[in-house]
């Protein structure tokens, strides 16, 4: 059998019920890689160990007994460091919090918490979430598992790393340009950006906007979408949550792919994507059309998505980091402060352009999706770069315009509000994993969305090419 932290969450949330998985024995091994596999990638920055440890002899006791167990009963899970959580350090990744430890776990971290989920600690996070990659003044660069000279993405850049490396089965994060999607992309995980409103949130600033989403992390579909189970809700305090059945995200559905409609497009028409990245996206197209009914070249109509995703996150920034810019300046890093810069320099036409573009690009993405079932796309337009990069500059020789341009992959379909998984599929050219997105209709294809993923990720699981890539731990361990 294998080591139980490199178990999937499904298996061992199955062999705890069963008694054959001590919550105890599985806590316990998790430690044992994170102190063993951290100090190589520092994905973990803040531990709780001694709390799992009791929190897991309850959940034990609780096996013992008999009766109905919740559905994360035992599971160790790591928290971003944007998310709120009681009695462990929060910091956001921010000089401003350093020292700063909750009384109160924020909506979601309680719902996974009431979902028998154990908290080990957070994985890092650049600051206050700017940036996709996992740096920050705290405490320092996450890297990739893969290739340690690497960035690992981000903004969960640490939850990423932590899965891809078995340190827990399941982990938080978040997504507005591609926090999700682009650290699952580098280290070989999945991540499901739901429908705004999917998981309620009780801390977006700005409640009305398809901008920013929570969501699950695993290291396949299956518990990710166990996971998206515990998150998903209709509590009011999200202007965007609406009646639904929590439970039903994690039954996947059984999905046809050869009944499917599919458009690829390697650049959403308007992305600067790396020509090593076009190439890579070409050979898994080649490898997984004939697993569709229909697949063909089709780019959306989103040239516009840049600019009106740049001035989106200015009035984000302005709405929820204006107040920590005149009173800290001086603590920030340079990606908060010049979001905030640029959402100063805004003009009220460019806010009402913005929306009204975003609005536009919205009608004609609903047109593009009423002929085919759903979309596939690279997740990310370039290959990991060096993790002492700040951010990607330039994409084939041509300078981009802001830090976070090079995720528009990822940041344009933020923009149109519908479901997207993240699914590993093999390597790139640099011996990193690379992703593809598979994005939905819009509204109620969450399960759908799921679904296709789950049996894509079936479909690859054989293909050495394509399967998910899993790092070297032993070259990455301080323990032989």
């Amino acid at each position: 059998m294998s080591r139980p932290c490199e178990l999937s969450a499904l298996n061992a949330r199955k062999l705890i019920a069963t008694k054959g998985l001590s919550p105890v024995e599985l806590v316990d091994d998790c430690i044992a890689r994170i102190e063993a596999i951290n100090p190589a990638v520092n994905a973990v920055v803040a531990n709780c160990f001694e709390r799992a440890r009791e929190e897991a002899r309850t959940a034990e006791a609780e096996t013992v007994k008999g009766g109905d167990l919740a559905p994360l009963h035992g599971l160790p899970m790591g928290i971003k460091d944007l998310h709120v959580s009681e009695g462990i350090r929060t910091t956001f990744g921010s000089l401003i919090y350093e020292h700063h430890v909750p009384d109160k776990d924020e909506r979601v971290i309680a719902a996974l918490k009431r979902a028998g989920a154990i908290a080990l600690g957070k994985t890092n996070t650049p600051e206050f979430g700017a940036g996709a990659n996992t740096v920050n003044k705290v405490y320092g660069a996450t890297r990739n598992p893969f290739d340690t000279q690497r960035t690992c993405g981000g903004s969960s850049g640490g939850s990423a790393v932590a899965l891809a490396c078995d340190m827990m089965p399941i982990c938080t994060g978040s997504d507005t340009g591609g926090s999700l999607r682009i650290p699952a992309a580098f280290c070989g995980v999945v991540a499901i950006r739901g429908t705004p409103g999917l998981v309620p949130s009780d801390r977006r600033v700005i409640g009305l906007t398809t901008y920013n989403v929570q969501g699950p992390m695993a290291r396949n579909v299956a518990d990710a979408a166990l996971m998206l189970s515990a998150m998903a809700g209709s509590d009011s305090c999200d202007p965007l949550a609406r009646p639904l059945e929590p439970s039903s995200y994690g039954e996947i559905q059984q999905t046809e792919l050869s009944l499917l409609r599919v458009a690829f497009s390697e650049d959403l028409g308007f992305a600067h994507v790396d020509n090593g990245v076009r190439e890579t996206f070409r050979k898994c197209v080649a490898q997984i059309a004939p697993l569709f009914g229909r697949f063909e070249p089709r780019d959306p109509e989103m040239k516009e998505s840049t600019r009106v995703f740049w001035l989106i996150r200015g009035l984000h920034y302005l709405a929820s980091q204006l107040d920590n810019y005149r009173a800290h300046r001086d603590l920030l890093g340079p990606n908060v402060v010049s979001n905030v810069e640029a959402g100063l320099d805004m003009k009220p036409e460019d806010i009402g352009w913005a929306y009204a573009e975003c609005t536009r690009m919205y009608r004609k993405f609903q047109r593009f999706f009423e002929d085919i079932d759903l979309l596939i796309c690279p997740t990310v337009a370039v290959p990991p770069f060096p993790v002492e990069q700040l951010y990607c500059t330039h994409v084939n020789g041509v300078e981009l315009e802001n830090y976070i341009q090079w995720a528009d992959l990822t940041a344009g379909l933020t923009l149109t509000g519908h479901p997207i998984v993240s699914i590993p599929c093999g390597y790139d050219a640099t011996g990193t994993p690379f992703g593809i997105q598979i994005v939905g209709p819009r509204w109620h294809s969450d399960r759908f969305i799921i679904g296709v993923a789950a049996a894509l990720e079936r479909a690859l699981a054989d293909d050495p090419s394509l399967s998910r890539p899993t790092p070297d731990i032993g070259a990455l361990s301080l323990t032989p």
